[in-house]
């Protein structure tokens, strides 16, 4: 297990964004984190990533706490829809990751080449369409030295060739160890993607586990013949 997260809550006045959750992250997997828009998704990852201050809950990696501070040498955060650094170029961006965030330079090359960046290393990150964003905000992640990332929405904006283009490349690098933590918010990709899931309901932990397991839970839950098809799974349980 790489590391453990218990009793995570964050209210923001009246509203209860995160209740309770918990669950844990196994290292080299790739972990869906499932809801419909509104379940706490991205909250969760801003609280996990330190970007948000959680109201209670803590995370343990070998039986140990990991404090907000220190969870900068675990955990590596790309968000959706954000455009760092506009003005300048996409090669400014991977070689300051490189640079400064001391990121992974021989990989540097492989990974223009997986996300199809090679026409764009000279252009302006603040010209460049959401899809092309999206990829340029996953090779930063790809190039960064954390175990883990925890990516929200991965193949928002991207097109049916590019999402299975993106799917490989990440499936790449979980098999080198990688460990890939992703928000999803449609069910069917993450079903065909992800080996595991955490399903997020209203701010709370619905179920976690592989297809088959939550597909169990489902079945115990409904009194019900177990049904191995995750959408199902997923309203069976919220």
């Amino acid at each position: 297990m790489l590391f453990e997260v218990k009793g995570f809550s964050k209210r923001f006045g009246p509203i209860r964004a995160l209740s309770d959750v918990s669950f844990h992250v196994r290292a080299g997997e790739v972990l869906g984190l499932i809801g419909p828009n509104g379940a706490g998704k991205s909250t969760l990852f801003e609280c996990l990533a330190g970007v948000l201050p959680s109201d209670s809950g803590n995370m343990r990696a070998n039986g140990q706490p990991v404090g907000a501070r220190e969870r900068s040498s675990l955990l590596f955060y790309v968000p959706d829809a954000i455009a760092p650094w506009p003005a300048q170029s996409v090669r400014w961006a991977l070689d300051f990751t490189i640079g400064f965030l001391r990121g992974r330079a021989p990989l540097r090359e492989e990974i223009i080449d997986q996300l199809d960046l090679r026409p764009l290393l000279y252009q302006s990150i603040g010209t460049l369409s959401k899809g092309q964003r999206k990829r340029v905000l996953l090779a930063i992640g790809l190039l960064t030295r954390q175990p883990a990332l925890l990516i929200d929405e991965p193949f928002e904006g991207l097109d049916l060739r590019q999402a299975r283009d993106i799917a490989a490349a990440l499936r790449a690098h979980a098999a080198r160890g990688r460990t890939l933590f992703l928000s999803i918010h449609q069910i069917g990709a993450a079903a065909r993607f992800c080996d595991r899931f955490v399903l997020l309901s209203s701010g709370r932990v619905c179920g976690e586990g592989t297809v088959q397991e939550l597909a169990a839970l489902a079945a115990a839950h409904n009194g019900a013949r177990p049904c191995e098809d995750l959408e199902e799974v997923f309203l069976a349980l919220t």
